[in-house]
C-alpha cells in the first residue's frame, strides 16, 4: 500500500462532484491534489438546499443524491460518459496491463436485487487513505457505523440521526486497565480502517494504532500500537469468533505483519510476517485458512494457526486490497487494482474460476451476503456491482451514482445494503433494501 503522503493527498481529492458545474475545457479532469473551496462551483450554490432523498421521491424522478441536473450545464448521461472516459485508475505497477476481455466474464447486467431506499446527508462518510475503503459497517438493517472526519459515528436508520462514539481528533485513552494496553492512549489519530462486530468496534490508524471500544460500555476499552515501524499503517481489521467462542480480531499492516488479538485476554495471540505489506486478510468460516493479499500481484492462502503457506494465488496483475469468503467456506474473492475481482475455489487454486471486471477502477471492497446469495464488488468511485452468486456470477445489478466510495456493507439479515459516498458537496450514506420475489407465493392465491 502506498505510504507516500503527498501521493495519498493527491489521489483523495479526485473527482469532487462540485466541479461538474464548471464550464472550463478541463472541467472533468483529475484534480491532481488541488483543494477546492467549492465557492464558485455550480453544485455548491445549491448545497444548503439539498435534502435527503427517499425512495418515493426517487420514483417520482428526483436524483437519488439530490443533484439538480436540470440546473446544470451538463446532463447526467454526459457527465457519466465523461467520468467513464477520464477517470484515472491508480496503479502501483505501471503498465502492468489488464485482464483480457476473453478472460473476464461477460456478465448480464440489469438485475434488481437491492432497490434504492434512502440517501441521507446527515452523515458524510469520509476517507483518509485513497486505497483503503473499509470504513462502513452495518450491524443490523437499522444500525451503521462509519468514519466522518475525526468522528467514529453510529447512524440509526430508525431515527435518522448520527451519534458520535469516539472523537479521535483530541486525546483518546482507555478507561479499562489491561496488560499491553497503552494507558496514555493516542492523540490526533488518523483512522485508516474500521471494523464492527459482536458489540466490538476496532479502529486502526496511520501509525499502527488500534483503538478498541465495546459498544455496550462507556469509553474506550483498549489501546495499543502494533508496531513503531515508520511504515506502520493499519490497512484492515477483521473481527471474528474463535472456536472457543472468544472474540478476536486480525490486523493487517504495512510493516508486512498480520497480528491476531484475543479480546478476552486483551493480548496478542499470533504474529505472522510476510515479504510484502499486507493490505487485507479474510478468515475462512471454519477458522482454518486465511487469505493474505497485499503489495504483490500474488496472494496467498495460509494455515490460520501456523502461518504456513497452503497455496499461492496467481492471476492478478497489480496490488490487491480486498478479500472475502463465501459463507460456504469453499470459495472466496479477491479485489485488485487491475480492475478485477477474481473468484477462487479452495478445491482447485491453480487458477481463479471467474474474473469479474469493473468499469473505471480498482476493486477496493468485496462483501458477500450472510446467506451467500449475493456478492458486492465496489470500485473506488461511482459503481457498486451486486452479483447473483447462484447464477454463477453471470447476472449482476449495477448501482450507479457519483462520488468516492468509503465502504459497503450488507446487514447481517441481508435486508439492507449501505454505501458510504465521500464527496465535498454530495457526501452521504446510501441505503438499499433487498428485493424479494414473491411470484411463487402470489401464485398460491
Amino acid at each position: 500500500m502506498s505510504h507516500n503522503h503527498e501521493e495519498v493527498e493527491e489521489m483523495t481529492d479526485d473527482y469532487d462532484m462540485g466541479e461538474a458545474g464548471d464550464e472550463t475545457g478541463d472541467e472533468y479532469h483529475e484534480r491532481e491534489g488541488r483543494e477546492s473551496d467549492s465557492d464558485d462551483d455550480e453544485f455548491s450554490h445549491s448545497n444548503s438546499k439539498v435534502t435527503d432523498t427517499s425512495s418515493a421521491q426517487a420514483r417520482k424522478g428526483k436524483d437519488i443524491q439530490g443533484i439538480p441536473w436540470e440546473r446544470l450545464s451538463i446532463s447526467r448521461e454526459k457527465y457519466r460518459q465523461t467520468r467513464l472516459e477520464q477517470y484515472k485508475n491508480y496503479e502501483n505497477i505501471p503498465d502492468s496491463g489488464e485482464a483480457s476481455e476473453k478472460e473476464c466474464k461477460a456478465t448480464q447486467k440489469g438485475g434488481v436485487y437491492y432497490e434504492f431506499w434512502q440517501n441521507t446527508r446527515s452523515v458524510k462518510s469520509t476517507i483518509l487513505h485513497f486505497q483503503l475503503r473499509n470504513l462502513v459497517w452495518a450491524t443490523s438493517k437499522h444500525d451503521v457505523y462509519l468514519m466522518s472526519h475525526f468522528s467514529v459515528l453510529h447512524w440509526s436508520a430508525l431515527t435518522g440521526q448520527p451519534k458520535e462514539l469516539v472523537n479521535v481528533q483530541g486525546h483518546v485513552a482507555p478507561r479499562e486497565k489491561h496488560p499491553g494496553s497503552l494507558a496514555e492512549g493516542f492523540s490526533q489519530t488518523q483512522v485508516s480502517t474500521l471494523a464492527v462486530r459482536d458489540n466490538l468496534l476496532v479502529a486502526g490508524g496511520f501509525q499502527g494504532e488500534l483503538i478498541c471500544k465495546h459498544l455496550d460500555r462507556e469509553g474506550v476499552s483498549f489501546c495499543c500500537r502494533t508496531t513503531y515501524d515508520d511504515n506502520a499503517i493499519t490497512n484492515a481489521v477483521e473481527i471474528y469468533n474463535s472456536s472457543s467462542g472468544a472474540v478476536h480480531f486480525i490486523a493487517s499492516n504495512n510493516d508486512c505483519g498480520v497480528r491476531d488479538y484475543d479480546m478476552e485476554r486483551f493480548q496478542l495471540s499470533k504474529h505472522f510476517r510476510f515479504q510484502w505489506p499486507v493490505n487485507h486478510t479474510s478468515l475462512s468460516p471454519d477458522g482454518k485458512l486465511l487469505i493474505i493479499v497485499g503489495d504483490d500481484p500474488e496472494g496467498m492462502v495460509i494455515d490460520a494457526n501456523s502461518g504456513k503457506v497452503v497455496h499461492k494465488l496467481h492471476g492478478h496483475l497489480d496490488y490487491s486490497f480486498a478479500s472475502a469468503w463465501h459463507p460456504n467456506g469453499l470459495t472466496f474473492a479477491t479485489g485488485n487494482q487491475d480492475k478485477t475481482c477474481r473468484v477462487w475455489d479452495i478445491r482447485n487454486l491453480s487458477k481463479s474460476t471467474d474474473v469479474l471486471r469493473g468499469n473505471i477502477g480498482a476493486i477496493r471492497s468485496v462483501r458477500f451476503t450472510f446467506d451467500g446469495q449475493f456478492m458486492a464488488m465496489a470500485e473506488p468511485a461511482d459503481f457498486v456491482h451486486v452479483f447473483d452468486v447462484q447464477s454463477g456470477y453471470n447476472k449482476c445489478q449495477e448501482l450507479d451514482f457519483f462520488g468516492e466510495i468509503s465502504g459497503v456493507s450488507f446487514s447481517p439479515d441481508t435486508e439492507a445494503l449501505f454505501v458510504g459516498v465521500w464527496d465535498r458537496t454530495y457526501g452521504s450514506l446510501l441505503q438499499y433494501r433487498r428485493v424479494h420475489n414473491f411470484a411463487y407465493h402470489d401464485s398460491l392465491f
